[in-house]
């Protein structure tokens, strides 16, 4: 028996920035650590300069150009009423589903990166200890707070 394949809405293109905003200060924390190894290390060791800060600034340029579209393309979530399907990954593919009578609560998050670019983080909490907690990020607030709403509509139309 094969299931039908549920169509996936791509995240909100506020959350590419947001993810670009993150690795962004991550590189530039990695840079400037590698900045201080070049102009105190190379020197000691008789090395010229540019041997350490040249790899790293491959790696930021790598991480928050190239990577991070590929890797915002490859999510993909769908409520169907009934269930949250939140797929992610390239090699290693994830595609979680939560079924909507498994919900114990639901938060609604949003940092200032995320409130700058007009996306939230919804946040399924479940029974269970492996996967008890599935994120939904880079959705809009309103479209979290409805997929909230929708779900505590079911939970409380059958309790337990």
């Amino acid at each position: 028996m094969t299931l039908p394949l549920v169509p996936l809405e791509p995240l909100e293109r506020g959350y590419l920035t947001v993810l670009r905003v993150r690795a962004a200060i991550g590189a530039l924390i990695l840079l400037v650590a590698a900045a201080l190894g070049d102009v105190l290390l190379l020197p000691e060791l008789g090395l010229a300069h540019g041997w350490i800060i040249a790899p790293a600034a491959a790696v930021a340029v790598w991480t928050t150009i190239i990577a991070l579209p590929r890797r915002w393309r490859r999510w993909g979530y769908a409520f169907t009423g009934r269930e949250l399907h939140v797929a992610r990954g390239w090699l290693f593919r994830a595609h979680t589903i939560v079924p909507v009578v498994r919900v114990q609560h639901i938060d609604v998050a949003q940092g200032p990166i995320e409130r700058g670019c007009g996306v939230a983080t919804l946040v399924l909490h479940t029974a269970g200890t492996d996967a008890a907690t599935v994120a939904l990020p880079g959705i809009t607030r309103a479209g979290a707070e409805e997929i909230r709403d929708a779900i505590r509509a079911q939970l409380t139309e059958r309790p337990w």
